[in-house]
């Protein structure tokens, strides 16, 4: 297991780095194969905060704890990251697996509008000048067809505003967001 561990406005200890190292191998007993784990320690004023993001036989699983004291966080996360992979293997194992077809890549795009350049007294339209849009961040993104009990079950380990995946009923790609109050808006193309 491949565990980088980054801190920020902290000084990493040897003792901090083993125990979350140790934390993290009591969670390979889970999976077959887990490719990385990224851990992000961060502390603000009086907070400490502990994410952790691991890629894991092809999922991605992100938890994140905030409390008084770093190692409190850090066991906070762990087991909040066990309960995240036995709800999943659960489903997983009451569910038939299906044959995916090719998995896609689509791009993601960020746009930056900037402001208007203010048109000037005297000086004809023409000549003020056009501030084209600014990508600021670029992002491809892997879609693996999925139903959409997967596609939720995936945001429910994530954690993220939104989900960008393949319908496997419909094979056009679907945006799955939160709504609140445990439910769920999906987004579906119409032609």
């Amino acid at each position: 297991m491949n565990v980088k561990i980054t801190g920020r406005h902290m000084e990493m200890s040897d003792a901090l780095k083993s125990y979350i190292e140790n934390a993290l191998n009591k969670l390979t007993h889970h999976f077959d194969k887990i490719i990385n784990a990224d851990v992000v320690l961060d502390v603000e004023k009086h907070r400490h905060i502990c994410e952790i993001n691991i890629n894991a036989n092809g999922m991605r699983i992100h938890s994140k704890e905030i409390s008084n004291d770093m190692y409190a966080s850090v066991d906070a996360v762990i087991e909040k990251l066990d309960r995240q992979i036995r709800k999943f293997k659960d489903k997983i194992k009451n569910h038939k697996p299906r044959s995916y077809e090719e998995t896609r890549k689509y791009k993601h795009v960020i746009l930056e509008v900037k402001d208007e350049v203010e048109k000037k007294e005297g000086v004809p339209e023409e000549e003020v000048p056009l501030i084209p849009h600014e990508i600021i961040h670029r992002e491809q993104v892997v879609l693996k067809p999925m139903t959409i009990d997967e596609a939720l079950m995936q945001m429910q380990l994530l954690e993220e505003p939104f989900l960008v995946f393949i319908n496997v009923d419909t094979s056009q790609v679907n945006v799955l967001y939160p709504r609140g109050n445990n439910t769920y808006g999906l987004i579906e193309p119409q032609f």
